[in-house]
């Protein structure tokens, strides 16, 4: 999957634009821009770093839209929208988690190095503890992290940042014996 940031001067509304590996290209609305690296960009980046196939990312790749996003072009597999929802719901802690893992990597990548502390930093921001429990993960993750916000920091208004989601790192289909349990358990309720 193909992902390009827009770096737009600062303040505007800025965008993602997503090129997926079965041809649907979706524009994600990413807030305004600033010399900070967005949002977005922080967890693409932190994702990546982590191998995670179960985060913002992998889940779009995987076939999760998630509301910010608007269809630019490609056909749509059949029933898209259904199963969007459904590996929403699936996963929604795992997505929580990508969240709060990806914010505390941000975090972590601002403490200088010689002050980077993980255990005090997980304390003191109330962590996901599985969040540094491979600390050499979480040390490379935000190596990774502070290099895209340095290249972002770079990018000339008007530039492109272009990158790639592997396509083995997506969130899996969920199979259809769990779909239809989960849809019975709903018309049960």
């Amino acid at each position: 999957m193909r992902v390009t940031f827009h770096r737009l001067a600062d303040h505007q509304w800025a965008d993602v634009l997503i090129a997926r590996d079965d041809g649907v290209v979706y524009r994600m609305h990413a807030g305004p821009v600033t010399a900070h690296a967005p949002h977005d960009l922080v967890h693409f980046t932190v994702e990546d770093a982590l191998g995670m196939p179960d985060g913002i990312w992998g889940s779009i790749a995987g076939g999760v839209v998630f509301r910010s996003m608007t269809h630019v072009s490609g056909r749509r597999p059949p029933h898209a929208a259904e199963r969007s929802a459904e590996l929403i719901r699936a996963n929604r802690d795992r997505l929580q988690r990508a969240e709060l893992i990806g914010g505390f990597v941000e975090r972590a990548a601002a403490v200088p190095d010689g002050d980077l502390d993980l255990d005090r930093l997980a304390a003191q921001q109330g962590a996901d503890p599985l969040a540094v429990s491979d600390k050499a993960a979480v040390v490379r993750a935000v190596a990774a992290l502070r290099a895209a916000q340095r290249t972002w920091a770079g990018l000339e208004v008007g530039a492109e940042l272009t990158l790639t989601w592997p396509r083995h790192r997506r969130l899996a289909p969920l199979e259809r014996k769990v779909r239809r349990r989960q849809q019975t358990l709903r018309r049960a309720s």
